[in-house]
């Protein structure tokens, strides 16, 4: 079988409030890990959210 080209990640608050979302990558297009800027509900603003891994 063939490995599947998408992995789920999650990209978790840099406000440690432990708020999280759960996404998709392509690994083979990108190699780096993901930082975006998004809303946190929890600290009700816009904070970084970084990728970690899914356990």
């Amino acid at each position: 079988m063939a490995k599947p080209a998408t992995v789920k990640i999650r990209l978790v608050s840099t406000a440690d409030t432990g708020f999280f979302y759960v996404t998709k990558k392509n690994p083979r297009n990108h190699t780096e890990k993901f930082t975006f800027r998004k809303y946190d509900p929890v600290a009700k603003k816009h904070v970084e959210f970084k990728e970690a891994k899914i356990k």
